[in-house]
């Protein structure tokens, strides 16, 4: 029986087919989407074949304070997790498009949801907490989340293979560097911190988001920049931080590629840009190593941005080599492969 993985952004779709023994029959990225349902419908007669298929698994961002493990969907849930859309504008409901057009076109096949924060359900509450009123993060489920999970937990599994550990006994830093940045502390297995929070905002310096910023400049921006405070404002701002920051704030280039062809003419703004990016890396890396304590066995990297290029991983080696001769490993991600594992425990 084979599981079709589906991971729907705001302008593409990508799909991978699996058989049973986790072999990649099909793939394909369809780009330049406007209509998700049309794409689904092409993603699905380009795949054809599917009179052995067990189960889609679709990739969704952000579970909220509900959703800590995959889940079959129904009608009844489905509308669930449109509650969480607000969290993970960028993502979420592009992410439910995919789902809803696929259960109308394979009404009869089991729909699966994977999220990307169900790796941190466990966080310790030194890492999930914000130091708000107690009231005000219940009332509101305010807490830090975590992002890019699946791929964490892929290269968690890959890394202890490479390592020849069991999972329960390693301990990594696992850094996932592409359009989003993010860097996770894994002890004995499990995550004990990472850099995104609520939203996927928080944390490294990424391609387009701001990453850590000070609260005060929200406001400062809310007070100072022309018109009332008011929804369109506030949205203003947040499509400033999410989409209009980071890398391509600083450089005006939002290739990561391109960037580094700069980097190497000597452009200054793309230097800078570089370079704050790299030390926010290697802070937060200082930090995770401190949180185990000396302990880790190794650093990962991974996404598109990790285990491309190595100038970046270079870049951050030298930048921490007083932490002495850590390990660095490289695994390339495969989210819709650790999504179909999931997928495959979750039906079994």
């Amino acid at each position: 029986m084979s599981i079709l993985v589906i991971n729907c952004g705001s302008t593409s779709v990508k799909y991978k087919l699996f058989s049973d023994n986790e072999e990649e029959i099909k793939q394909g990225d369809i780009i330049g989407v406007t209509d998700h349902q049309a794409a689904l419908k092409q993603a699905l007669r380009d795949v054809g074949g599917l009179h052995n298929l067990a189960a889609v698994g679709h990739r969704v961002v952000h579970g909220g304070h509900k959703f800590s493990k995959p889940l079959l969907i129904s009608q009844n849930n489905f509308s669930e997790l449109e509650q969480f859309n607000n969290l993970a504008p960028l993502h979420n409901p592009y992410n439910l498009a995919g789902i809803k057009a696929t259960m109308e076109y394979l009404p009869q096949i089991k729909q699966a949801a994977v999220f990307d924060t169900a790796f941190y359900a466990n966080l310790p509450e030194t890492s999930r907490l914000y130091a708000l009123p107690k009231e005000i993060s219940e009332k509101y489920k305010i807490y830090r989340y975590g992002f890019h999970g699946t791929s964490h937990k892929y290269a968690l599994e890959e890394s202890a293979k490479f390592l020849k550990t069991e999972i329960n006994k390693i301990n990594l830093i696992s850094c996932h560097l592409g359009g989003g940045w993010s860097i996770t502390a894994v002890k004995n297995g499990q995550p004990i911190d990472t850099s995104m929070g609520l939203t996927p905002l928080e944390g490294l310096v990424m391609m387009t988001r701001a990453g850590d910023i000070d609260p005060g400049v929200i406001f400062k921006l809310l007070s100072e920049m022309p018109g009332e405070i008011n929804q369109d404002k506030v949205a203003m701002i947040y499509d400033l931080l999410n989409k209009q920051s980071g890398i391509k704030g600083l450089s005006g280039v939002n290739d990561f590629q391109e960037l580094l062809k700069l980097v190497s003419l000597g452009n200054k703004e793309a230097n800078l840009a570089f370079d704050l990016s790299i030390n926010r890396l290697a802070k937060y890396i200082g930090a995770y190593w401190a949180e185990l304590e000396g302990q880790a066995q190794a650093i990962v990297f991974t996404g598109a941005i990790g285990a491309g290029n190595p100038i970046t991983r270079n870049r951050v080696m030298k930048k921490i080599k007083c932490l002495g001769e850590l390990p660095m490993l490289v695994i390339k991600a495969d989210e819709e492969l650790m999504i179909a594992r999931e997928v495959k425990k979750l039906i079994s």
